[in-house]
């Protein structure tokens, strides 16, 4: 009778949980079944999960095991393999060094190397003290600290780290002229990009004018077809290339009422674009050498250091990656997790790591095909099932804490500084965004106004309007998750 009396009372508890969870999705539902008959989805399709962190079981699915393209939510997988296997802490290291001996005037007779360490900031614009000039004049310092006066050799790069293949044989042509498309190598420089400054024409339809390219001193061919578009449109501009010859084709428009607009394009053989420019620099500042850069292939073992050169810290990679989806940063942490893994930085490897990542934490992957590291590959796909129960695994990582912290803030930052503006202040919403042409995804963190804390991943592809109002047709359902008290 006992054991009968405390069978009814779990399946009562049970039930009032189903039923208060029943409560908190009602709105959710109805936001959902909304979109899917809205016109706009017609021809698309829908996928949203959400699981609740404390039991690590869903509370609302709607096509929670169709595999879909995540684009750039891909970076959550990645960013949080890097903060197991590397930490917080970790930094990349970039190595200067030379072969051959100093004489009593201090030349040296041999070479100076540039040994790539995956740094992805290694000469970043973004930051005063990763600037190229930065950089250089650090280089060039320790070389006077070293005696060397004169060089009687060459600047030689060596990103052997990583494989020579740059980018992922999946990546569209139409993407790796542009910036968000560079790769990455063993030896990254000024993250792999430069600029392209253009000014408009007088009216509209007019040829732009090229002005400048930064940084100054790159060898590069620029077919500039880019017209005058009207004012306020916008960077419509799209560059064509490849990684290794330096011919950029840039078409599309730029805006009448631009001035000096810098286009970011990718950098062609970016180690030997450092390489290139720190010869030029040591020329500049009064220390000669004689030869032309070269790359090496094979690195002598009696090198000696000059200096070593280190990152910030992983934990401020990952955080720009995520809160700005940067893909030269996410594949340079792939590849060097590729590397440290299995001694060679390829996408092969930093496959194997992630796969053996996931299998660690116990995530079944049947449908999971994570090819790259950033979410340009159309070969990627995941569930949102998949997602919402990685986000589960992860907040019982030791490192949860920062990587959490690596998530945009919906509504205050990142890609997502423009969502949910009218979010409660006791609500909070850290999450990725994921944008492809005719697809949009988000996935992250929600936390409610009663403490409940959910993982949520939402979907849509191939849908009937643009790209903006389908993240604002998608912003509405992720309200609705968070209201889930």
């Amino acid at each position: 009778m006992k054991k009968a009396l405390i069978s009814l009372l779990i399946l009562l508890i049970a039930s009032a949980g189903a039923s208060l969870i029943a409560q908190n999705t009602a709105s959710l539902y109805k936001a959902v079944q909304e979109l899917t008959k809205d016109p706009a989805m017609k021809h698309g399709e829908l996928s949203v999960t959400v699981y609740s962190i404390e039991q690590g079981k869903p509370v609302f699915s709607y096509n929670s095991h169709r595999a879909m393209m995540p684009a750039s939510l891909t970076k959550m997988f990645t960013t949080a393999a890097g903060f197991e296997k590397l930490g917080s802490n970790f930094r990349f290291t970039t190595r200067l060094a030379y072969s051959g001996t100093i004489d009593s005037k201090g030349t040296l007779h041999g070479d100076l190397y540039i040994i790539g360490g995956g740094d992805p900031l290694l000469g970043s614009y973004r930051y005063k003290q990763t600037l190229p000039d930065t950089l250089f004049a650090t280089w060039s310092r320790a070389i006077s600290q070293a005696g060397i006066r004169a060089v009687d050799g060459r600047v030689r790069y060596d990103g052997t780290i990583f494989d020579d293949k740059v980018l992922h044989d999946s990546w569209m042509w139409g993407d790796i002229g542009n910036y968000y498309g560079s790769g990455v190598s063993g030896l990254n420089f000024h993250e792999n990009m430069f600029f392209i400054y253009l000014n408009p024409g007088s009216r509209v339809g007019q040829a732009a004018k090229l002005s400048h390219t930064a940084p100054a001193g790159l060898s590069l061919s620029i077919i500039n077809e880019v017209k005058t578009g009207a004012a306020k449109s916008g960077d419509q501009v799209v560059v064509y290339g490849d990684p290794i010859t330096s011919l950029r084709t840039c078409t599309g428009t730029i805006p009448l009422d631009a001035k000096n607009m810098a286009i970011r394009a990718s950098l062609p053989r970016p180690g030997k674009a450092c390489a290139d420019l720190f010869t030029q620099y040591l020329r500049a500042h009064k220390i000669t050498i004689s030869g032309a850069s070269e790359e090496s292939l094979h690195k002598p073992s009696n090198l000696t250091t000059i200096v070593d050169i280190t990152s910030p810290t992983y934990y401020v990679i990952a955080q720009y990656t995520n809160m700005t989806s940067n893909n030269t940063y996410a594949e340079a942490i792939y590849k060097y997790l590729g590397y440290k893994g299995y001694n060679l930085g390829n996408y092969a490897n930093g496959g194997r790591v992630m796969k053996d990542f996931l299998s660690k934490h116990g995530l079944e992957t049947a449908g999971i095909v994570l090819e790259d590291g950033s979410g340009l590959s159309k070969n990627n796909r995941v569930t949102t099932d998949f997602v919402c129960r990685f986000l589960v695994e992860m907040s019982r990582t030791t490192y949860f804490g920062d990587y959490q912290k690596s998530l945009a803030l919906a509504g205050q930052n990142g890609t997502v500084k423009n969502m949910l503006s009218g979010l409660p202040s006791n609500v909070s919403v850290r999450m990725k965004s994921g944008t492809l042409v005719g697809l949009r995804a988000f996935a992250g963190y929600v936390t409610t106004a009663k403490g409940n804390r959910y993982s949520f991943a939402v979907i849509s592809s191939d849908f009937d309007c643009s790209g903006a109002q389908m993240r604002s047709k998608l912003e509405k359902v992720i309200m609705k998750i968070a209201e889930m008290d």
